[in-house]
């Protein structure tokens, strides 16, 4: 056993014992180098990539439906929604990645060592759920995109979107650093669209500003906002995003000893809180494009994606603004296809150690969600699809307890995490987070009961 075998060992050291278990995402790991000298940017380069892929579930076409109707129907008040829920992912997406360098297990892996085996097959089923809904957002997304773009039929786009199984094939057999360049060009993309549109939005700073860091009371009392605003937060701190990052951040070839696993950290937890402030951006444009579009001009039940391609350029004054509206949307849902791929592939090794070909995990995946959404649109339309989109968010949101307890449980804990520990200040930060969510989730549920959903 190497010296790094050593200390992984021993940081994990009341885990289960399991000398078969393989490096995550083992054809990949560790295979991209880190410089050990040179400035700092040179070693922030090397973990710039995780963070990007990452933040592709921040601004995923799930995030489009819920930022949209909440501009349309309550303006501005929302976007301290949005506010809150990037720091929360800025926060658990740094433990994931603390947890994958720190002890050379993904999320998935680290609950198979410590949990019982029922309670990992409840995690595994819940995971997938998460991974199908969002699967089920990229579907509808980048099939109302391609009706939008080339008037395909949403039925047809659905089922064309089964072809980008072979697309993430051919970037991962090129390498991982292909991956990361395809990722990062279309959130460029994504990200210059809105900025021409927040440009032409011309929204009011003043109000912008107050809504993101004052949050209003009626976020809580008001069921239909409450219901969007847990939406968004299912849209924005998605639950296999975890289970990604714990993993993705592995391969990069840096020293597996204590130094070089700090190192490490520093850097990756870097690249995802500046991913991470980008996908706030996108997220927020997408509420202040709607707000100021659709609130304050009599269209406030605008909440599907092709009412607001229609109305979007009439209404800012700008030609192509539906256009570039629609091409970033169809960036997001290819881009969400990479990561969704990825986590389904991590997720599936780590609980089940089943191994099966990218192509046919990706396909499987997929095909579950073509599924309802064809069906979805030949009964009841676009508008059936639109509300479908919305619903696969609070999916989402209800899956994320079942990721964040066992992530802050182990980072948490000096048992398994050794030295790496995080500091009892922020192990509280985190169960505060991991609070928010379990009360926000069960006053959804409480309203749903009551028929206030």
């Amino acid at each position: 056993m190497s010296d790094a075998e050593a200390v992984s060992r021993s940081a994990w050291r009341f885990a289960r014992p399991d000398e078969d278990e393989q490096p995550s995402l083992r054809e990949v790991n560790a295979s991209i180098t880190v410089p050990q000298t040179g400035i700092w940017f040179r070693r922030l380069f090397a973990f710039m990539g995780p963070g990007y892929m990452v933040s592709v579930g921040y601004m995923d076409p799930g995030n489009w439906a819920t930022d949209l109707a909440g501009g349309a129907q309550f303006g501005y008040t929302l976007l301290f929604i949005i506010m809150l829920s990037n720091l929360m992912a800025i926060l658990l997406q740094a433990l994931a990645a603390r947890l994958g360098i720190a002890t050379g297990r993904d999320l998935a892996q680290a609950c198979r060592a410590y949990y019982p085996r029922s309670v990992n097959f409840l995690l595994w089923i819940a995971c997938e759920l998460a991974i199908i809904a969002c699967d089920l957002a990229e579907v509808i997304g980048t099939a109302i995109a391609l009706q939008l773009l080339f008037g395909i039929p949403l039925i047809g786009g659905a089922m064309l979107t089964a072809l980008d199984a072979f697309l993430v094939l051919l970037l991962m057999n090129k390498g991982f650093r292909y991956l990361e360049a395809f990722v990062i060009a279309l959130l460029i993309i994504i990200f210059g669209c809105f900025a021409i549109q927040i440009f032409a939005a011309a929204p009011p700073v003043g109000s912008i500003l107050h809504s993101m860091f004052v949050p209003s009371p009626e976020i809580v009392t008001n069921p239909a906002m409450l219901y969007i605003a847990i939406g968004i937060i299912g849209a924005t701190v998605m639950p296999h995003n975890l289970y990604l990052h714990s993993s993705i951040v592995q391969t990069r070839a840096y020293e597996r000893t204590d130094r070089g696993k700090r190192d490490a950290i520093k850097w990756a937890t870097t690249d995802s809180t500046i991913a991470l402030v980008l996908a706030l951006f996108v997220n927020a444009s997408i509420l202040i494009v709607s707000a100021v579009a659709f609130h304050g001009t009599g269209h406030q039940d605008v909440a599907e994606i092709g009412q607001a391609f229609e109305l979007l350029s009439p209404l800012l004054g700008l030609g192509i603004a539906s256009i570039l509206f629609a091409v970033a949307l169809l960036a997001s849902g290819l881009n969400s296809t990479v990561t969704a791929t990825l986590a389904g592939q991590i997720v599936m090794e780590g609980f089940l150690r089943l191994r099966i070909p990218q192509w046919a995990r990706r396909l499987l995946t997929r095909g579950i969600a073509i599924v309802p959404v064809v069906i979805v649109t030949a009964l009841y339309g676009e508008r059936g699809t639109g509300q479908l989109l919305v619903f696969s968010q609070v999916i989402l949101s209800m899956q994320l307890p079942f990721a964040v307890i066992p992530l802050v449980q182990f980072v948490s804990d000096k048992n398994k995490m050794g030295n790496f520990a995080i500091p009892r200040a922020v192990a509280m930060l985190a169960w505060v987070v991991a609070a928010v969510i379990l009360v926000l989730n069960f006053k959804l549920l409480y309203d749903t009961i009551a028929g206030f959903g």
